[in-house]
């Protein structure tokens, strides 16, 4: 049977750049299977199902190569965008089912935010056993003179190892091995490592993710990693904004720079949530069989 998949392009900067996600809008039919099947046929970081939904507007669900994935932020951002840019969703607000619940989504013309949960934070003191920070900086080929803080875990939804550097040209210059970040990401039940660097100017951080513990390599936008690290910036970094813009992408080979921006949502000056989304475009239709 055909399957007709969407090839979205999110969190794009001035309608460059960005993250393709591959979005498939009727998939009541098909099974965890067949939608493993489809994403290793599109081959992309993650493809997401759009089904009917009874407690929000509709269920999302998203398959990496490899996997399913409770979450994924650039698939959520090119799915919304295309429903609202194709009239089937409209008015300023929608929502989404997942696997571990429902999630508000806001929309704001070609633009789709998601809403994420407040931050939790693992420190080494509470790291796994044979995860330390000395690992986590050998996966990427550092040292601790490269970092500006230790390394620690963050959720907002997802979890992710934020690893702060201390200079674009160490974010660039990484040595990655990809077996030791799949295996440190797996003990800590994390999709991949978030490595970033503050920035002037427009945007608070540059930032790089490698998921390979879930078929991923590296990616060009990652809206469920700049919510943790938005947090991060806000509470340890002294980044007192309650919008800030992450750039990513720009260091992977080849380059495909994607602006993602992070809405806080502060009661007292702390964190109680967010909202995290950028625009998108579609780049493309393909059928698979």
């Amino acid at each position: 049977m055909a399957h007709t998949v969407n090839i979205v392009n999110a969190f794009v900067d001035a309608a460059e750049g960005g993250n393709p996600a591959g979005v498939v809008l009727d998939a009541d039919a098909l099974s965890s299977g067949e939608k493993l099947r489809i994403a290793q046929l599109v081959g992309l970081s993650e493809t997401a199902f759009v089904s009917r939904s009874h407690a929000a507007d509709i269920k999302l669900e998203f398959f990496t190569p490899s996997r399913q994935i409770a979450h994924c932020g650039h698939a959520t951002v090119a799915t919304f965008s295309l429903l609202a840019q194709r009239g089937l969703v409209t008015g300023p607000e929608s929502s989404k089912e997942t696997i571990d619940g429902t999630r508000r989504i806001l929309l704001r013309g070609d633009a789709a935010f998601m809403e994420q949960r407040a931050p939790e934070y693992v420190d080494e003191a509470d790291f796994v056993p044979g995860a330390g920070a000395g690992r986590i900086l050998a996966s990427l080929g550092l040292g601790p003179d490269d970092v500006a803080a230790p390394p620690c875990v963050v959720a907002t939804g997802n979890r992710f190892v934020l690893v702060h550097v201390r200079s674009e040209a160490v974010l660039a210059g990484l040595a990655t091995d990809m077996a030791e970040i799949a295996a440190v990401s797996a003990a800590f039940g994390a999709i991949g490592y978030y490595v970033f660097a503050t920035t002037d100017g427009e945007f608070a951080a540059t930032a790089r993710m490698f998921g390979p513990h879930y078929g991923i390599e590296e990616e060009a936008a990652t809206g469920m990693a700049a919510g943790p690290l938005a947090c991060y910036l806000y509470d340890r970094a002294g980044l007192k904004h309650s919008t800030l813009l992450i750039r990513q992408g720009a260091h992977m080979a080849p380059p495909s720079p994607s602006r993602i921006t992070v809405e806080l949502q502060l009661e007292g000056g702390r964190i109680t949530g967010l909202f995290a989304g950028g625009e998108a475009r579609l780049a493309s239709t393909v059928t698979v069989m």
